[in-house]
C-alpha cells in the first residue's frame, strides 16, 4: 500500500468522523429548536444558541487574530535570521538537526506553523465561556436594583450585572496578553539561536524589544485595571467579623489597592519610557516599589492594623460593618419586610369553647405526615405494579363551601415498573405513554380504620361533589423519564378497568410533529434508534414528546433560573396542572451573608405552570420589583407572563415555597438581631429546632397550616417555623409567611414574652417520652412487630395560646400501611393521647382531671396482644428519653433558672478551655447565685 493511498483513506476516514459528528450534533440542536418551537419559545432557543455561538466565535476570533498577529511580527526578523543561518551553516546548539530544521522552514511553512498554533489556542479559550453568555446577556439588558452599597455608592447593578462583564473581560484580556508574550518570546529565542537567558539583551533585535515591550505594557495596563477591580471585590470579603468589608479591608486593604493601582501604571509608562529612551531606571525603581508596596500593602499593613488597631477596639471599629452587613443581608433575601410583633399569652387559658370559635383551624389541623402517607397512598391506591406516587402535596381548596386543607398525589405511570416481558419499544413509546389520575384526602381527617378519607380516588377517579376532575392523564410529571409518540396507529394504555383494560388515543397539542420522512430520520438519530423510522404504527398525524420530566422539562427551557425541590399538584378547571417556584439568585450582593457557599440573594420571582396533559410551559412573573427577572424578561420577552394573565383559579394555589422559607429561616435566626453590638456578641442566636421521627432526631421543617394570624378574623393558608434560643430547647418566637390573596408574601415574625417558658417542640417530644402511660403504649406497640411512627409535632399558635399535636402511626412489620391509630395534644403542662383529634381536644379541655391516656386504650391492647403493658415494657426506653430531658417536671420559674444554670456551667468551661481565668471566675460567681436562687425556689 502506497503512502499517497494510505494518506486519502486517512482523510476519508477523518472526514467520514467529522460528518458523523457534525450530523449528530446537528440532529440535537435542530430537535432541541424543534422542542422550543412546540412551546412558542422559538426566539428564547434562539438567543441562547446564537449568544452563546457568537460569544464563542468571538473570543474564538479574536484569540486567534491576536496571536497570531504577534506570531507574525516576528515572522521578518526570524525569516531573516534564517536565511543568515542557511549561507552560514553556523553550527549552534542543536547542531546539525537544527540547522537541517533551517533547512526546512521557509516564509510559507512558518506563516502556517503560526496560523495552526493560533487556531489552537483559539479554539481552546472559545470553549472556556461556554456559560459566559448569560453574563454578557445581562450585562447588556442591566437593571438598576435602586439601592446602593454603603462604601462606593454603587447601585447593586453594578455589582450583580456590571463587575461580572469587567472581570471577565479583564480575566479574557490577561490571559490573551500572557499566550502572545510567551509565544512570541519563545520564538525569537527559539530562531535566534540563544545560548542561554543571560544573553537576551544582547542577542535579541530591536524589533524583537520593542515588541515584547508593548505587550508587557498592555500586560501591565490589564493589571492595572485587576487592582481596581480588587477594590469592589472588597465588599464580598469573607475574612472580618462578618461577611463583607471591615474596617482593615477599609482603612488598609483598599488604600493597598489604590496605591498599587497608580504604581503598575507608572511601570507601565517606564516600560515605554525605557524603550525609546533606553534608561531603565525608572523603570527598574517602578518595579522595586511595586514589589515592596505589593509585600506591605497586602500583607503587613492590613495584619499591622487589624492586630493593633482592630483586635483591641473590635467592637468599636466593626460596629458600623456590622451593621452594613446586617441591612444588606436582610436586604438581599426579603427579610427587611417582617413585620416584628408580640405575641402576647392569654392570662385566662383557652377554653374549649374558645378554641371551637375557631373552626378552620381546628378542622384542618395536618394529622397526616407526608411521609408515611406517601406509602399509604401506595398501598391503597397504586392498584397496578406500575402506577407510583412520587410525592405528597399539601395545598388548600374550597370545598363544599368550606376552606380545606388536603393532601394530594398524581398517579403517575412508572414504565421501569412494567413486567420485564413488557420491556419492549413498542410498549414503553407507544403503549403505556401516560399515567392517570390523583389521589387527594383532607389533611384533619381520619377513617375509622386509620387511614385517610378520601376526595379524590380509585380508576377512574370518583370525586367528592366539591371536586371536579374530568382530564386526569398524566403525560408530563415527575416519573416521565422517557420519550413517547403519540396519535400513532396503535392505540394508548389508558387505565385498567376490572380484567380488561381501556384505550384511547392522545388528542392534546403536546408534542413534536413527526410528518415527514426527514423528521422521522432526525429522530432517530436523535435517539439513537432505527425503529422511529421504521415503525409502520407512526403516521403524519403523530407526536412525539421528550423532557417530559418536569424537573428537566423546565431547567431546558430556562436553564439560567433555579429552581425548587419539590413542584406540587393542581387540580384546576378539571385538569390536573404543576406549580414550579423558580428563583432569581447571584452571590454578588454586597456584603450580604452567603446562605449555601455562593449565592447571597434570593428572589421567588417566577411561577412556572406546568401542563400534565399538553406540556406547555408558562413562566409568570410574580415579583416584578426584582431587578434579575426583569432583566431576564428584557432578554426573554417571548418566555415570560405577567403575573396579571394567572388565571384566577390557579393564583388561589399559589404557595410560599418551603426551600425559600428555610433559607429566609436560617438566615433570621442571626439577622433578627439588628443591633450591631448584640449580633458581635451573639446574645440571642436562634436555632430551627429538633423533633423526633421514626426513631431519630431531625431538624424541623417548616409546614403548612390553616390559621388566623393574631388580629385577623378569618383563618387563613400560612407557612410557618418555631425558633428556639441557641443550646436551649424552649420556644422565643414563631415566623410565618401569608400564601393567600393580596396578603401572598407577606412576613411575620411573632416573638414570646422574654419572662415566660414556652415549651419547645424538642421539650414536648421528651414530655411525651417521660409520659409514663403513653410511653408503656408505644413501647408495647413496638415490641409486638410494629413500627411505631410518630409524625410532624406541629406548633399551632391559637387565641393567644399554643397548642401542640403530634400524630401516632402504626405500621406492622410485614407491611408498608401505616395507619394514623393515635393523636398526641400537650397544652401547657397536660399531655393527652387519644384515638383521634375531637377526643383528644375534649378530654384536654372539658375533662376536670383527664388521664395520658383513655383507659379503654389499655383495655384495647390488651384484648389485641393478650398481654397487659407493664412498668418493665417502658423501663429502657424511660431511661433514654429522661436523658433528653434538660429538667423534670418543674415550675416555669425554675426551669428557667435550670436552663440558665446549663447555660453559664458550658460558659465556665469555655472559659476554663481558653485559660480565660478571671472570665471564668465572674461566671462561677454568677453560678453560684443563679443556684442560691434556684435552691430557694425549691424550699
Amino acid at each position: 500500500m502506497s503512502k499517497k493511498f494510505r494518506f486519502f483513506i486517512s482523510i476519508v476516514i477523518a472526514a467520514v468522523i467529522l460528518l458523523t459528528v457534525f450530523i449528530s450534533a446537528g440532529a440535537s440542536i435542530y430537535t432541541d429548536w424543534l422542542w422550543f418551537e412546540d412551546l412558542n419559545f422559538e426566539k428564547t432557543f434562539t438567543i441562547m444558541f446564537l449568544s452563546n455561538f457568537i460569544l464563542r466565535l468571538t473570543i474564538g476570533v479574536l484569540f486567534t487574530t491576536i496571536i497570531y498577529l504577534n506570531l507574525h511580527f516576528t515572522k521578518k526578523p526570524i525569516i531573516k535570521h534564517l536565511n543568515i543561518k542557511k549561507d552560514s551553516k553556523v553550527e549552534s546548539m542543536f547542531g546539525e538537526e537544527k540547522n537541517q530544521i533551517f533547512d526546512w522552514l521557509n516564509k510559507k511553512r512558518l506563516n502556517i506553523i503560526y496560523i495552526v498554533i493560533s487556531l489552537i489556542f483559539g479554539f481552546l479559550f472559545s470553549s472556556i465561556s461556554t456559560d459566559s453568555w448569560k453574563m454578557v446577556l445581562k450585562f447588556f439588558n442591566r437593571t438598576s436594583f435602586n439601592s446602593v452599597d454603603p462604601i462606593f455608592n454603587n447601585d447593586i447593578g453594578f455589582y450583580v450585572f456590571t463587575l461580572p462583564f469587567l472581570s471577565f473581560m479583564r480575566e479574557m484580556g490577561t490571559v490573551l496578553i500572557v499566550i502572545s508574550i510567551i509565544l512570541a518570546g519563545a520564538m525569537y529565542i527559539i530562531f535566534s539561536g540563544i545560548h542561554s537567558f543571560n544573553d537576551i539583551s544582547s542577542k535579541m533585535t530591536s524589533r524583537a524589544k520593542k515588541h515584547l515591550s508593548i505587550l508587557v505594557f498592555v500586560f501591565l495596563l490589564f493589571k492595572a485595571w485587576d487592582y481596581r477591580l480588587m477594590m469592589y471585590d472588597l465588599l464580598f470579603s469573607p475574612r472580618g467579623v462578618v461577611f463583607g468589608a471591615g474596617y482593615t479591608d477599609v482603612n488598609a486593604n483598599l488604600l493597598g489597592y489604590r496605591i498599587l493601582f497608580f504604581v503598575v501604571l507608572f511601570v507601565a509608562l517606564a516600560v515605554l519610557y525605557s524603550l525609546f529612551r533606553k534608561n531603565y531606571k525608572p523603570l527598574i525603581w517602578g518595579i522595586g516599589a511595586w514589589i515592596i508596596l505589593s509585600i506591605i500593602f497586602t500583607g503587613l499593613y492590613p495584619a499591622f492594623v487589624q492586630q493593633f488597631s482592630v483586635e483591641p477596639n473590635e467592637i468599636d471599629r466593626e460596629e458600623p460593618f456590622i451593621k452594613n452587613n446586617i441591612n444588606m443581608t436582610l436586604e438581599a433575601y426579603g427579610l427587611d419586610k417582617v413585620r416584628k410583633e408580640d405575641f402576647e399569652l392569654s392570662g385566662d387559658g383557652l377554653s374549649y369553647d374558645d378554641l371551637m370559635e375557631y373552626n378552620t383551624v381546628v378542622n384542618n389541623i395536618r394529622l397526616w405526615d407526608r411521609r408515611p402517607l406517601l406509602s399509604t397512598y401506595g398501598q391503597l391506591q397504586g392498584l397496578r405494579q406500575y402506577y407510583k406516587f412520587q410525592d405528597v402535596d399539601i395545598d388548600r381548596y374550597d370545598i363544599d363551601g368550606d376552606y380545606t386543607q388536603v393532601m394530594l398525589s398524581a398517579r403517575e405511570l412508572d414504565q421501569d415498573a412494567l413486567a420485564s416481558q413488557a420491556q419492549t419499544w413498542v410498549n414503553k413509546t407507544l403503549k403505556y405513554t401516560h399515567g392517570f389520575g390523583a389521589v387527594m384526602s383532607p389533611a384533619g381527617k381520619v377513617g375509622s380504620d386509620g387511614q385517610p378519607e378520601f376526595l379524590i380516588q380509585d380508576i377512574p377517579p370518583k370525586t367528592d361533589e366539591g371536586l371536579e376532575l374530568d382530564n386526569s392523564s398524566v403525560y408530563y410529571g415527575e416519573k416521565t423519564n422517557n420519550y413517547v409518540i403519540t396519535k400513532t396507529d396503535e392505540t394508548e394504555f389508558h387505565y385498567p378497568m376490572g380484567s380488561d383494560n381501556v384505550f384511547i388515543k392522545y388528542e392534546g397539542s403536546g408534542g413534536v410533529s413527526i410528518n415527514n420522512f426527514l423528521r422521522k430520520a432526525i429522530y432517530a438519530l436523535r435517539f439513537n434508534t432505527l425503529k422511529i423510522f421504521l415503525s409502520d404504527e407512526i403516521n403524519e398525524k403523530s407526536q412525539i414528546m421528550y423532557h417530559r420530566n418536569i424537573h428537566e422539562r423546565v431547567r431546558k427551557a430556562a436553564p439560567f433560573l433555579k429552581y425548587d425541590s419539590d413542584p406540587y399538584l393542581v387540580i384546576d378547571r378539571g385538569r390536573l396542572f404543576w406549580i414550579y417556584d423558580a428563583y432569581t439568585t447571584t452571590n454578588l450582593f454586597p456584603y450580604s451573608q452567603p446562605f449555601n457557599r455562593s449565592d447571597n440573594y434570593i428572589r421567588n420571582s417566577v411561577k412556572v405552570v406546568i401542563d400534565a396533559y399538553n406540556g406547555t410551559l408558562d413562566y409568570y412573573i410574580v415579583d416584578e420589583e426584582d431587578p434579575i427577572v426583569l432583566t431576564y424578561n428584557k432578554i426573554f420577552d417571548d418566555l415570560f407572563t405577567p403575573m396579571e394573565e394567572m388565571p384566577d383559579s390557579l393564583r388561589e394555589h399559589l404557595r410560599y415555597p418551603i426551600d425559600l422559607f428555610k433559607i429566609q429561616s436560617e438566615i433570621y435566626s442571626n439577622y433578627h438581631m439588628e443591633d450591631p453590638v448584640v449580633y458581635y456578641n451573639r446574645e440571642d442566636v436562634w436555632n430551627i429546632p429538633e423533633e423526633s421521627y421514626s426513631g431519630s432526631t431531625i431538624k424541623m421543617e417548616p409546614y403548612y397550616i390553616m390559621n388566623n394570624l393574631p388580629g385577623e378574623d378569618e383563618a387563613e393558608f400560612i407557612l410557618m417555623t418555631p425558633f428556639t434560643p441557641a443550646n436551649k430547647n424552649n420556644m422565643v418566637a414563631w415566623l410565618a409567611a401569608r400564601n393567600d390573596g393580596d396578603n401572598y408574601g407577606d412576613l411575620f415574625l411573632y416573638s414570646f414574652p422574654k419572662d415566660q417558658l414556652i415549651y419547645g417542640p424538642r421539650q414536648i417530644e421528651s414530655r411525651i417520652d417521660q409520659e409514663s402511660e403513653i410511653s408503656q403504649l408505644l413501647s408495647l406497640w413496638s415490641q409486638r412487630g410494629s413500627q411505631v411512627i410518630r409524625g410532624n409535632l406541629l406548633v399551632i399558635p391559637v387565641n393567644n395560646s399554643i397548642l401542640y399535636v403530634e400524630p401516632i402511626f402504626l405500621q406492622a412489620e410485614t407491611s408498608a400501611l401505616p395507619e394514623l391509630r393515635r393523636v398526641v395534644v400537650a397544652y401547657e403542662d397536660k399531655i393527652i393521647m387519644r384515638q383521634n383529634l375531637e377526643s383528644a381536644l375534649e378530654a384536654m379541655f372539658e375533662d376536670e382531671a383527664p388521664t395520658a391516656v383513655a383507659s379503654e386504650d389499655i383495655e384495647e391492647i390488651s384484648e389485641e396482644t393478650g398481654v397487659a403493658p407493664t412498668e418493665e415494657d417502658t423501663a429502657d426506653l424511660t431511661e433514654e428519653t429522661e436523658e433528653d430531658m434538660q429538667a423534670p417536671f418543674v415550675e416555669a420559674d425554675d426551669y428557667q433558672l435550670i436552663e440558665e444554670a446549663n447555660d453559664l456551667y458550658k460558659q465556665a468551661q469555655d472559659a476554663l478551655q481558653q485559660g480565660d481565668f478571671s472570665r471564668y471566675g465572674e461566671i462561677i460567681e454568677e453560678l453560684g447565685s443563679v443556684l442560691e436562687q434556684l435552691s430557694g425556689t425549691g424550699e
